[in-house]
């Protein structure tokens, strides 16, 4: 099986379980990839995603590059087909968009070791990122003369200051963690052995607030990244007041008066 699936006190952990292949993608990994996701999405017991990569070595180094030749058919009469299809006939990077699978549960990328290409655009999908001491991050596609066809270009642009990003898109060039760390792309660094066990902590944490008003802040900042800001906090304002009667916030109100912990039920 490339993906393993796990659920624990509302925390889903989707782990890459190609090892022998540094977590690389290919078709088979990229549908049950998605696959996973939407499960953990549909599932009303899950309340944060860890996604990470199996060993110490690598997170994931993007696309499996000795199963994604450019096949017989043309780009062109691909581009037109659903995603399913296009996929088949080598637009694989459809299947690397996380937005179609439109997760409003938080993700927290768990990152082990080497973070590149779609790994790299992976990580830069979910809303949170920490990494080992041992991770490198990096975009090499202008090495191998391509691009990084995902989201890349434009989300490494909004991660990091542009003049970096810039420079890491043009000359392949990898960052470590701790430079990584320093310049915004990643939240955490810690040891290797404890990565996992931060990730964990990290989704236990934000799996005990109330699960609506979680989703509630990751739709609200999708949804306002590209507009103007009075659109924006029109928006908010209008989030804030479906969440106002909601069982939970009662709950939240109720705990907090009454000095206990709150129990919350996602609605």
């Amino acid at each position: 099986m490339t993906i393993h699936y796990n659920v624990t006190a509302h925390v889903a952990t989707v782990t890459l379980h190609r090892p022998e292949s540094l977590n690389a993608l290919d078709l088979d990994s990229l549908n049950a990839l998605r696959a996973a996701l939407a499960q953990a999405r549909d599932d009303d017991d899950v309340r944060v995603i860890v996604l990470t990569g199996a060993g110490q070595k690598s997170f994931c180094v993007g696309a499996d590059l000795k199963n994604t030749l450019p096949p017989a058919t043309s780009f062109s009469s691909a581009f037109v087909h659903p995603m399913d299809r296009a996929a088949a006939e080598g637009i694989y990077v459809r299947l690397m968009d996380l937005g179609s699978l439109r997760l409003f549960k938080p993700v927290i990328a768990a990152i082990n070791g080497y973070c590149l290409g779609g790994g790299l655009e992976l990580a830069l999908q979910c809303d949170l990122r920490i990494a080992s001491r041992n991770a490198s991050f990096g975009l090499p596609e202008a090495v191998v003369a391509s691009i990084p066809a995902v989201c890349g270009i434009q989300a490494l642009q909004k991660a990091v200051p542009s003049a970096i990003a810039m420079k890491m898109l043009l000359t392949g060039s990898r960052i470590d963690a701790m430079y990584a760390e320093r310049v915004g792309l990643i939240s955490d660094v810690v040891e290797p052995e404890a990565l996992l066990d931060k990730a964990l902590e990290l989704a236990r944490t934000i799996a005990s607030n109330g699960p609506l008003a979680v989703q509630m802040i990751k739709k609200i900042v999708e949804t306002s990244s590209n507009v103007p800001l009075a659109q924006a906090l029109e928006f908010t304002e209008l989030a804030w007041g479906a969440m106002r009667d909601s069982e939970d916030r009662v709950e939240g109100r109720k705990a907090f008066a009454e000095k206990r912990k709150p129990q919350y039920k996602g609605r």
